[in-house]
C-alpha cells in the first residue's frame, strides 16, 4: 500500500491550499513546480556504478603479539608504588610498579658471600695450576680447588643474572647497596590496559600486574567460512564498519590469508592491514567486514530515490509536466548490490530514457507522514 500527502510550502494563502493526496490505491501523484523548486528536488536517470562482489567476514580490531604485553614478576612482593592509571601512554623502560619482599634482601646477601667466595677460590686454584704444572702439588689439589673455583663462578653468574633480571645492579650492590625494593619497567612503549594491583597487594610470579598495548600497528584479525577461503587473495580491498561506534566505512586491505581451519566453526582467519589516518580504533572492537573480490559495472540509481513501502520498493517517475506542476509515477524496483551510496535495480530496463525523482523523495514522505501544514 502507498500513500502520500504532499504540501506546497510557501508563506502565501495559496500555497497553502496546494495539497495533493495520493491514497492507498493510487498509483501517480502531483507536487507544484514551486513545491520542487523549494526543496531542492531533482531529477535524474538511472547510470552505470562500480559494485563490488564481497565476502562477508568478521572479527575484531587487534595488534600483533609483540605490540602486547603482560608484566610480571619472577619472584613475588608486595605492591608499595603503582603510580599508573588505564589508558596512560608509557615509554619504553619507564617505571610500572615497586614491589617489596625481604627475599630480595637474602638473595642480595647471597650474591655478595658468594663474590667474596669467589675472588678467594679463583686466588687457589691459580695457585694450585702453578703449584701443579711444577710438580710441587698432587693433580688432586688442583683439580679439588679447580672444581670449587668453577662451582662457585656458576653460582656466583646465576645470582649476578637474578639480579639483573629483577633490575638489580650487581655492581652496586658488591658495593654494599641493597635493597629491599625492586622495580618493574615497561618492555615496550605503548598504552596500559590492564591494572591488576593496588598499593599493598601481593603479587605472585603468575600474577599478571599490568598489561601494556602498543596500538601503534593496529589491524583487523577476522575469519571467513571455510567456503568463501579460496576467493580471498592477498592485496584484496576490505571495507569495514564498527557497528557499535559508528556507521562509517573504513578501509583495510588483506594481508595474511590462514592456511588452517578452526575444527569448532569451520573459519579461516585473515590478517589485514588498515589504511592510517581513518580513526581511533580500540583493540577489542568488533568488527564487520566485506573482501572486495571482484568488481563489476551495473545500472543503478541513488539510495535516497527509493521509497519503501510493506517489504516493496519504488521510484517516482515523470509522466507529465504541465507549466506549474509534475505528474509522477509510482514505478516498483527490483533491488541488487548496494554501496553507500547507490543501489543496483535489477529491473533498469523499465526505467530506460525515464526522468526519475532522485532527490527530496525523503522530504516528501516526512510531509506526507507528518501532514505539514504551512
Amino acid at each position: 500500500m502507498f500513500s502520500l500527502v504532499l504540501v506546497a510550502c510557501g508563506n502565501s494563502e495559496k500555497n497553502n491550499e496546494a495539497v495533493e493526496e495520493v491514497h492507498a490505491d493510487s498509483n501517480e501523484m502531483l507536487v507544484t513546480k514551486q513545491q520542487f523548486e523549494g526543496e531542492q528536488m531533482a531529477f535524474g536517470t538511472v547510470s552505470e556504478q562500480v559494485f563490488s562482489e564481497t565476502v562477508k567476514a568478521n572479527g575484531m580490531i587487534d595488534v600483533p603479539p609483540h605490540n602486547r604485553s603482560s608484566v610480571a614478576t619472577f619472584i613475588g612482593g608486595y605492591v608499595t608504588k603503582t603510580p599508573l592509571l588505564i589508558g596512560d601512554r608509557v615509554k619504553k623502560g619507564q617505571l610500572l610498579v615497586t614491589l617489596e619482599n625481604p627475599e630480595y634482601v637474602e638473595i642480595q646477601q647471597n650474591y655478595l658471600e658468594v663474590a667474596e667466595q669467589l675472588s678467594y677460590l679463583k686466588s687457589e686454584f691459580n695457585r694450585q695450576e702453578t703449584l701443579y704444572n711444577e710438580n710441587i702439588t698432587s693433580q688432586k689439589n688442583f683439580l679439588k680447588a679447580e672444581s670449587a673455583y668453577k662451582s662457585n663462578l656458576a653460582l656466583y653468574n646465576g645470582l649476578r643474572k637474578k639480579l639483573q633480571m629483577m633490575n638489580l645492579n650487581p655492581t652496586l650492590v658488591e658495593q654494599g647497596q641493597i635493597s629491599s625494593t625492586i622495580n618493574l619497567y615497561a618492555p615496550i612503549a605503548g598504552n596500559v590496559t590492564k591494572v591488576m594491583v593496588s598499593n599493598g597487594s601481593y603479587v605472585s610470579p603468575s600474577d599478571t600486574i599490568i598489561e601494556i598495548v602498543d596500538t601503534d600497528h593496529i589491524h583487523l584479525e577476522l575469519s571467513v567460512f571455510e567456503k568463501d577461503i579460496l576467493k580471498i587473495k592477498k592485496g584484496q580491498d576490505i571495507l569495514f564498519t564498527i557497528p557499535e561506534a559508528t556507521d562509517s566505512i573504513f578501509k583495510a586491505d588483506v594481508h595474511l590469508v590462514g592456511t588452517t581451519i578452526d575444527e569448532t566453526n569451520r573459519r579461516v582467519k585473515i590478517h589485514g592491514h588498515i589504511e592510517e589516518g581513518q580513526a581511533q580504533f580500540v583493540v577489542g572492537m568488533f568488527a564487520e567486514a566485506n573482501i572486495v573480490i571482484s568488481n563489476v559495472n551495473r545500472m543503478a540509481l541513488p539510495k535516497e530515490a527509493l521509497i519503501e513501502a510493506e517489504a516493496n520498493f519504488f521510484v517516482l517517475v515523470l509522466k507529465n509536466e504541465t507549466a506549474n506542476e509534475y505528474q509522477l509515477e509510482k514505478i516498483k524496483v527490483v533491488k541488487g548490490l548496494e554501496t553507500e551510496d547507490f543501489v543496483e535495480i535489477l529491473n533498469s530496463e523499465d526505467l530506460k530514457n525515464k526522468r526519475i525523482l532522485t532527490t527530496g523523495t525523503y522530504m516528501l514522505l516526512n510531509e506526507g507522514g507528518g501532514g505539514h501544514d504551512h
